[in-house]
């Protein structure tokens, strides 16, 4: 399939701002567990402030996917049956839980002020947050079950998918948490760090599964199947198209097989190793850029990983439009 640059930011973005929500809302049950120093309102308004941003950063790259924009809000009519219409519906409302919950939290409103009083502190932000947790759980199904749920792309058609859209959100989400917290709360760090380290690992083992469950695939498809004919040896002359067509172009990558392999160990090594170092080096000597830098190394290393995602996809319609012996 063709990656389009505005659904990579999408799924990309839109990760980091759920894992940093999930990230922030942890802390503070916690804190309300005492099991963690209690944070002030500010710590958490600041940190949903910013994870709204990537959530609405992503709503918005996804608007340059669409040909006409302006009919974006029918995308949600299908709901019964389309998990892309429900992700249309979900991720406003965990933008608008994100934002209610950083609201609460900057005016340090509690249930007191509709006449509720619990012993319980941030009663009303643990209850807003916990809306948001579904939301945000929600979403990362809606989207990964988007592509899971079309069984002719073989490559898609897994738990997988959804197992590692979730654990990339999850460990891109809490690294950025770590290193708002080496700005904002230092004793934060250590917590956030190991969280990171552990998502980012079950990462790394359910995202190598995929790609050896991939390589291993046998496609039900073939020339044979393509054309309707079932003669032993089939041998294909010409693309399908002399010149380029929608279908030359948006089902498949277009890039030279030795990009399209070195696309695939720059993710591995951008997205795992390379940022756990800088994590790791980052907590030792305190520096709160290096975790920073730690992170957007894995942001572009996440970036790399879902273009291999996308483009590693093989439509069957590429048979005969793409594939030339």
């Amino acid at each position: 399939m063709h990656p389009a640059l505005s659904v990579i930011f999408l799924t990309t973005l839109i990760g980091v701002g759920q894992g940093l929500f999930l990230a922030l809302y942890t802390v503070q049950v916690y804190a309300a567990l005492d099991l963690l120093p209690a944070q002030s309102g500010a710590f958490y308004a600041e940190g949903s402030a910013l994870a709204a941003l990537f959530l609405i950063g992503g709503l918005l790259a996804s608007f340059f996917h669409l040909g006409h924009p302006e009919r974006a809000w029918r995308s949600a009519a299908m709901w019964r049956t389309s998990w892309l219409s429900r992700e249309v519906i979900v991720l406003p409302a965990l933008i608008s839980a994100v934002l209610a919950y950083a609201l609460v939290q900057w005016l340090g409103w509690d249930l007191k002020i509709i006449g509720i009083d619990t012993p319980l502190p941030g009663d009303l932000s643990l209850g807003i947050g916990a809306f948001g947790v579904l939301f945000a759980f929600g979403l990362f199904l809606c989207t990964g079950m988007i592509y899971a749920c079309i069984k002719f792309l073989q490559e898609w058609a897994s738990w997988l998918t959804v197992v590692n859209y979730t654990l990339f959100g999850l460990a891109s989400g809490f690294l950025f948490a770590t290193a708002f917290a080496a700005y904002r709360s230092p004793g934060l760090v250590n917590f956030f760090g190991i969280w990171t380290i552990l998502f980012t690992t079950a990462a790394l083992v359910t995202r190598a599964a995929s790609l050896i469950r991939n390589a291993r695939i046998k496609h039900k498809s073939s020339l044979q199947t393509a054309i309707g004919v079932r003669h032993a040896r089939v041998t294909q002359r010409s693309q399908g198209f002399m010149g380029g067509s929608f279908n030359t172009r948006e089902f498949f990558h277009g890039a030279p097989v030795v990009v399209f392999r070195a696309i695939k160990w720059v993710f591995l090594v951008l997205v795992f190793p390379v940022p756990m170092i800088l994590l790791w080096a980052g907590i030792a000597q305190g520096s709160a850029l290096i975790v920073l830098v730690a992170f957007a190394v894995q942001y572009l290393g996440l970036m790399a990983e879902r273009w291999f995602f996308f483009a590693q996809a093989n439509h069957p319609q590429n048979l005969y439009y793409q594939v030339v012996s």
